[in-house]
């Protein structure tokens, strides 16, 4: 999966997999997390919102069931 760098005080990149309905988030804190069962419009909306760290927190952040990734393979 190819993460994108976003401007945020909250993410530093996202991306998503469309087959498996996952998005991954790089936060700045530098912990790395798997969401599951997000639709892709929630990671359009997610990319396209001036707030990404107000997007999680309402619609991914509790909503989606995750899991934090020990590290990334690259």
């Amino acid at each position: 999966m190819k993460l994108e760098p976003v401007e945020s005080s909250m993410i530093q990149s996202a991306g998503y997999d469309e087959e498996s309905y996952t998005l991954e988030v790089v936060f700045n804190s530098g912990k790395t997390y798997r969401y599951f069962e997000v639709p892709k419009t929630v990671y359009l909306e997610l990319m396209e919102s001036d707030s990404k760290g107000s997007y999680m927190l309402s619609d991914v952040i509790d909503c989606c069931p995750y899991e934090q990734v020990k590290k990334r393979r690259r």
